[in-house]
Parts: structure tokens; C-alpha cells; sequence
């Protein structure tokens, strides 16, 4: 697979020291950009086996999940050892990661052996949080100094999209530069520089925000699960809210943190402000209520008498009780009116929204130019690393700084100088087609992309659609190519969207050399909507499904055989339809968190839209070019495998192994420069370009769907497999082993096969126990084992 990247680094091999769960996953991550790690902790003390420390770290991070590795074969490129016997190994290599616990004095006394067998010019960092840059440099060489910087990764490395950089007067600028095109083009990450003040930017204003969401709930006398609702989807804040975001990370983090904090901090800081009483998070921890990695957190599952009941913490008495769904009028108000509302709401909620948003916004106005110079910084930092829908200052726009100011004033809370300036503006707009930021000193500048980084969203500024339904729209995004985007709920694919292909073929072969299908939405596409489907099934309205799923096959193989090249880019889930468009195109860009796969078996039917076909067709491709057992019944063996149990690849590493993405497939680490790496493909393939010629099959027949059936019943008698599994899989197989008529001396084209489909496809979603899955999916988001 084809890792793209535009820029060549010069770092080619990288150390991380500290193999705990910090380091071994930037280990694990840097491995995942198929660069060679070593990695080593210290001797374990009357240990047989020296590197058990970092052997074990490997060991763990392949059975976890979330998995660190985006393929298990990366943990080849993962060398282990400990730092008493192998700090020769860092000799050949560019960049030194440390990333061992937090103390001053043995993190210096480990700069000074890595600084005695480094090789010159090669970058050492430090992975800290809570230690200024100047304090740990501090006594040691001048040329140590100057290849040293801060990089601040967030956990888990593989997922978080977050890093921080923190230079020094003395870091030489081209190892600034190195470890940023590092970080961006081969980790994927968005680098945010930060200065050289506690917390940097992120954990000083996410720490704040966790803390006084935690006080202020308890002083105010709200529950957990209100203090959630609010400090949640009304502020476009993940819906863990404050007290499931902790539970998720882990309570045992927050007295630690708050204490490095609030020690490296001014008391003029308003943090101080705050009340800092962890009394009752303490005794959870002691009690081993450490959140989702404990016996629970704030919320816990109880199973006592074989029940499964989900409980919270009564914050005043410590106590736990079944979970209630909150009921105020602030709710109610934010989901109606937004986070304005919410905010200047008169009831508790309201009171509760002002002292943990309002202080919140207001401390992030204020650290403007002290932790960054600018609020876009500030911005990228809570989104990538809290997952925040908006940034701050993106929030206070939705808010209206003129309402933030009159909110704290009223509480009697101060107005940051930055906020003070933003009155009667906004912090960012638009102009003429470009963005805007505003700046300290109250003028407008434009907001620069990278190089190489080209947004949708940018181009959507000032150009117009050249097609558009309800559900997609086509776009020019230069240089002869075009941009097809799903812009339906969670990108889910109806006729809207299928007319919209069928409207943009023409328009891109008329004017156009190319076509990219890539949008900017969470997922590319969870696949078709099943809540049309089930409501034409309740009306009866067959006839309008199967013109549907033919419209459908048509569509996609008119895209297949466009007289133009064209390449899928998708990002998140790629599921059922979604990935079936993937599979008709002729090449693809995937990011690297593409989660790609045929799951139509989970509500009991099977791919409908050519996705028989075309994995059919890969198989038999990989087995001609002795990738694959060759002969008629494997390709249809995994073709069946992959299909039956729903097989959804957790990286786009993992889709090759499955065939959702050829080997000449490429992969782009950084999200943002997904279209960029997408656009270059699709004119590459533009010179010179045919159409790929269509498959003919030659199928097995009866006798490889009688094989198919056992080895389903199989599963059956082992409780593997449900009746409608068998019933599902049963259709499944007479499509890919040919239907009734097919053996080894017929051939079977393209349309023979995509008819097998629709047959199936229309037969299973008239089975009661299909509709029963397709509806219980609809209403719990899970599937039903029936």
C-alpha cells in the first residue's frame, strides 16, 4: 500500500524511551507511518528477561482495543530493549522521543546519557505536559539545547489528532521543521505550536474546564447526568459531557494533574479562583473507582443479582443510585435555542452552564497571547484534543461576544482584554472568499493553510455547486477535476444521492478529467438509509425498492466505466453502500481512520449494489497474480468469509488484507491533506486514461453453495450463527457461487451476477426477520441476533 506523503523527511528512524502506555503507543504510531522504532524502559528490578518492560508494552498494545497498531504486522518494525544495555541503539537514529514519568531529575539524568551516544544533529523531545521546556533544559549543553524541543502527544497517539510544539529561543529551526513535517505528513497530526507556559495550550484550558465542571456542579447541587446534558451537545462538546469524559480518561489523572498545574501557576491565575476540593474523587480513586478502566467512575454498571443497571454517583453523599434523565427548563431551552440560551438561562442548569462555559471562555480569551498568538491555535487545540464540535473562540461567534461580556459581568467574572476587543465583532469571517482571524491588536488576518492542504469547505466559500440534490452536490475544486460530496445525516446514501451521481457523470465528462468522491463529514458514508427502506417495506412499496436498488447498481457501474478516472477518498466509516462506492472506483485515497466494510448481514440482507460482484472479481484478481489461492471456489470462499460475518477492516492498513483496498491503493496520514492526495491521484490517472475491461466469472455452481451451507450449519450447532444468519447466508451463497444454472464451463458476466444480487437482496428484505433487524437497528443502533 502506498503511504503518500508529498514531503521526504529526514527522519528515517525514531526512539521512544518510556514504554508505558504514553510512549509505547507513539512507538506503536511512528511504526504505523512504517518507520523503525526503538523502544526501551528501565531493567525491572530481579527481572530474568532485561526488556521485559518494553516486550510486554508490545505484547499488550496487540491485543488492545482500540488497537495502537493500524495493522498487527507493524509491530515487526518495533524493536525493544532497556536503557542500561541498548542506548547505543539510539546512535542511527533522527528522533529521540522520551517519555518517562515526571520528575525533573530523571528526566535530566536521561538527557545526558542519551546526549553522550546520540548522533549530532539528531532530535531529542520530550513528550511532558506539566514541565516548562526551560526547566528541563536547564545545566545541560548548549548543543543539547539547540536539537531539543517539547512534543506533546495526546493519548491515545494513534487516534488523537493533536500535538503540541513547544520550542526554545536555542532550538535550531530546521529541527522545528523537521519534527513538524514529521509529525504532520507521516503521523497525521495537526501541530500546534504552543509557548512555553504550563499546560501549553490544551491541557491549561481543558484542566480548567474538567475542574470546574466537577466543583461547580457539586456547589450548585446538580447530578451528574445534569451537569452532562448541559456541559454537553448544547455546547457541541461530545455527549460524555464533563463527568463521562473523565470516566473515559481516568479520575486518577485529575488530583495529579490539578496538583502539577496549580504549582507551575501565578495565584493571580483563575484557577485559583476555583475551588480545588477533590475530597470525594480521592476517595473514589482509593476505592478503586477509577472510571471505565476501574470498577467505574461517576457512572458505573451495576450487575449485582444478574442485573445491568447504569448508575451515577450522588455528588453531595458519595453515594450510588440508578441514573435519572435530567429534566430542566435550561435543557430544554439549549436544545431549542443553543448554547446561548442555555447560557443565559435563570434556572440552575443555566447558573451551572455560567460558571463552568462562561469562566471557560473567558480563561480561553486570556491565554491570547500568553500560551499562543493566535485563536485559531486555541481553537484546533480543543477540537483535536477534546473533540470539541467548535474551538472557543468559534463558540463565542455562535454565542455573540457581546453576550459573553454581559455574561460575566454579570457574574461578576472578569473580561479578558481579547474579549474586550472582539466586542461588536466577530473572531472570524469572511471576506472575499478568504478566512479571517482577528488578532490582538483588533485588525483581521488571513488564515493560512499549510502547503499542500486543500479544504473543501475553503472552495465551498465562494463557488457555486455545478449539481445539487438534498443529499450531494458536485464541485469544482480546479485543475480539471471534480469533488462529488454526500451531504445527507452521517452521509447515508438515498435516491437524492444516486441522482445526483447520475446527473454529475455527464457534467465531469464534458468538462472535466477527473472526479474525486471525498467530503469532510465524520464518515464518508454509514452506508444506505435504512429508516427509507423500512418505511417502504411498512407501506408495501416493493416495486419502488427494487427500481431502488436497481437505480443503484446502475448508478455505480456507470461511475465503474466513466470514460474518466475516478477516485474514492473516503475518511471514518465507509459501511454497506459506502463501501461498495469505494469498490467501483478506480483507485483510492484513503485516510489512514478509514473503518471500510460490507455489514448488510447485520440487518439481514446482503450488498446490494454490486458489492457481490466486485469482491468476487478482487478475489479472483489476487488469486491470477498469486496473491491468493487460485481456481474457482476460494475467491468465492473469501468473498463469503468477509461478507457472512459482517468483516469491517479498523484501518485502512486492514482493508487491504480484507480486498476492500488494492495494494496500489494510497493512504494519506493527515486528514487534512486527504483531498489534496486525492486530486493528485485522480490527474495522474487522467493521462491516457480507458475504462477497466468487466469480469467474466466462472462460478461454481450447486456444489460450492452446498459447501457454503454446511459450513454455515456448522456454525449453527456451535451457536455461532442464528437461524436468519443461516437463511441470510444461504442467499448470500447462491449469489457468489452463480445461482442455480452456474458451473465451472459457464461464464457469467457482470449484469448476470449484479441480477443474482438484486434477486437476494429483494427476497431477503420481504423476510419478517429481516425487517425485524432492519428496525430494532434503527432503534438501538445494535444488531439483533435472531
Amino acid at each position: 500500500m502506498t503511504m503518500t506523503s508529498k514531503t521526504e523527511t529526514p527522519i528515517k528512524k525514531v526512539a521512544v524511551i518510556g514504554a508505558g502506555v504514553m510512549g509505547a503507543g507513539i512507538a506503536a504510531h511512528v511504526a504505523n507511518a512504517g518507520i523503525p522504532v526503538v523502544l526501551l524502559d528501565i531493567v525491572p528490578e530481579g527481572a530474568a528477561n532485561r526488556n521485559a518492560i518494553a516486550e510486554d508494552a508490545v505484547q499488550k498494545m496487540l491485543k488492545a482495543d482500540p488497537a495502537p497498531f493500524m495493522h498487527k504486522r507493524n509491530a515487526k518494525l518495533i524493536q525493544t530493549g532497556n536503557i542500561e544495555d541498548h542506548l547505543d541503539l539510539l546512535a542511527d537514529c533522527d528522533w529521540i522521543v522520551e517519555a518517562v514519568i515526571e520528575r525533573l531529575d530523571i528526566k535530566q539524568s536521561l538527557y545526558a546519557k542519551i546526549d553522550g551516544v546520540r548522533k549530532a544533529g539528531s532530535v531529542v523531545s520530550s513528550n511532558t505536559s506539566t514541565i516548562p521546556l526551560a526547566t528541563l533544559t536547564e545545566g545541560l549543553p548548549d548543543g543539547f539545547k539547540a536539537d531539543f524541543c517539547i512534543t506533546h502527544f495526546f493519548n491515545p497517539p494513534r487516534y488523537m489528532r493533536l500535538l503540541e510544539l513547544v520550542t526554545a529561543p536555542e532550538t535550531r529551526t530546521d529541527a522545528a521543521t523537521a519534527i513538524t513535517e514529521f509529525c504532520d505528513h507521516k503521523l497525521g497530526k495537526s501541530v500546534v505550536v504552543c509557548k512555553d507556559r504550563p499546560g501549553f495550550i490544551a491541557n491549561r484550558l481543558g484542566i480548567l474546564w474538567l475542574l470546574a465542571g466537577v466543583t461547580e456542579a457539586r456547589r450548585l447541587g446538580l447530578t451528574v447526568e445534569e451537569a452532562d446534558a448541559i456541559i454537553g451537545r448544547p455546547f457541541g462538546i461530545p455527549k460524555t459531557g464533563v463527568f463521562g469524559l473523565i470516566d473515559l480518561v481516568g479520575l486518577d489523572l485529575m488530583p495529579h494533574v490539578l496538583k502539577s498545574m496549580v504549582g507551575a501557576l501565578p495565584e493571580t491565575d483563575a484557577f485559583f479562583q476555583l475551588d480545588r476540593d477533590l475530597s470525594l474523587v480521592e476517595k473514589m480513586i482509593a476505592e478503586g473507582y477509577t472510571g471505565r478502566k476501574g470498577k467505574g467512575g461517576f457512572y458505573r454498571i451495576n450487575r449485582a443479582g444478574g442485573a445491568k443497571v447504569k448508575e451515577a454517583i450522588d455528588l453531595q453523599t458519595g453515594e450510588y443510585r440508578p441514573t435519572v434523565k435530567p429534566a430542566l427548563e435550561s435543557i430544554d431551552a439549549g436544545k431549542s435555542g443553543g448554547a446561548a440560551a442555555l447560557l443565559t438561562h435563570s434556572d440552575k442548569g443555566g447558573r451551572y452552564a455560567r460558571a463552568v462555559m462562561a469562566r471557560t471562555l473567558a480563561y480561553a480569551a486570556a491565554l491570547v497571547p500568553e500560551a499562543a498568538d493566535e485563536v485559531y491555535a486555541v481553537d484546533e487545540a480543543m477540537r483535536l484534543g477534546y473533540n470539541w464540535k467548535q474551538g472557543p473562540f468559534e463558540l463565542i461567534d455562535k454565542i455573540g461576544a457581546d453576550t459573553l461580556i454581559q455574561v460575566l459581568k454579570s457574574e461578576g467574572m472578569a473580561v479578558p482584554t481579547l474579549l474586550e476587543t472582539a466586542a461588536g465583532k466577530t473572531f472570524y469571517k469572511i471576506e472575499g472568499g478568504t478566512r479571517l482571524q482577528l488578532g490582538t491588536d483588533g485588525q483581521y488576518r488571513e488564515m493560512v493553510r499549510p502547503d499542500g492542504v486543500v479544504m473543501l469547505a475553503d472552495i465551498k466559500l465562494t463557488a457555486k455547486p455545478l449539481v445539487k440534490t438534498s443529499s450531494a452536490a458536485l464541485w469544482d475544486i480546479g485543475d480539471g477535476v471534480a469533488c462529488l460530496e454526500f451531504t445527507g445525516k452521517m452521509n447515508s446514501l438515498d435516491p437524492d444521492v444516486l441522482k445526483c451521481i447520475h446527473k454529475s457523470i455527464p457534467v465531469v465528462e464534458q468538462g472535466f478529467k477527473a472526479l474525486v468522491i471525498y467530503n469532510e463529514g465524520s464518515n464518508f458514508s454509514v452506508g444506505a438509509n435504512l429508516g427509507l427502506a423500512l418505511f417502504a417495506a411498512n407501506m408495501a412499496a416493493w416495486s419502488q425498492i427494487e427500481e431502488l436498488v436497481e437505480k443503484g447498481q446502475q448508478v455505480y457501474k456507470a461511475l465503474k466505466y466513466a470514460p474518466f478516472p475516478v477516485v474514492a477518498a473516503p475518511s471514518g466509516m465507509a459501511l454497506g453502500g459506502g463501501c461498495e462506492i469505494v469498490l467501483h472506483s478506480d483507485a483510492v485515497q484513503a485516510h489512514a481512520e478509514t473503518y471500510i466494510g460490507l455489514v448488510e448481514v447485520g440487518v439481514g440482507l446482503i450488498p446490494g449494489w454490486g458489492g457481490c460482484k466486485e469482491m468476487l472479481a478482487r478475489w479472483t484478481e489476487a488469486g491470477a497474480a498469486n496473491k491468493a489461492p487460485k481456481g474457482p471456489m476460494p475467491p468465492v470462499a473469501k468473498a463469503f468469509e468477509t461478507i457472512s460475518v459482517a468483516t469491517v477492516a479498523k484501518s485502512a492498513a486492514e482493508a487491504q488484507s480484507n480486498l476492500f483496498l488494492r495494494p496500489t491503493d494510497g493512504v494519506t496520514m493527515n486528514r487534512y491533506r486527504l483531498l489534496a492526495d486525492a486530486k493528485a491521484r485522480a490527474l495522474a490517472l487522467a493521462e491516457g486514461y480507458t475504462p477497466p475491461e468487466e469480469p467474466v466469472f466462472r462460478l461454481p455452481g450447486e456444489t460450492g453453495r452446498v459447501a457454503l451451507e454446511m459450513a454455515v450449519k456448522g456454525f449453527r450447532k456451535l451457536g455461532k450463527a442464528t437461524p436468519h444468519d443461516e437463511v441470510v447466508s444461504a442467499a448470500l451463497a447462491s449469489v457468489l457461487t452463480g445461482g442455480e444454472t452456474a458451473d465451472m464451463t459457464v461464464e457469467l458476466s457482470e449484469d448476470d451476477v449484479l441480477e443474482l444480487e438484486r434477486e437476494a437482496f429483494n427476497t431477503l428484505l420481504r423476510h419478517p426477520d429481516t425487517l425485524a433487524r432492519v428496525e430494532h437497528m434503527l432503534e438501538t443502533g445494535k444488531p439483533l441476533r435472531n
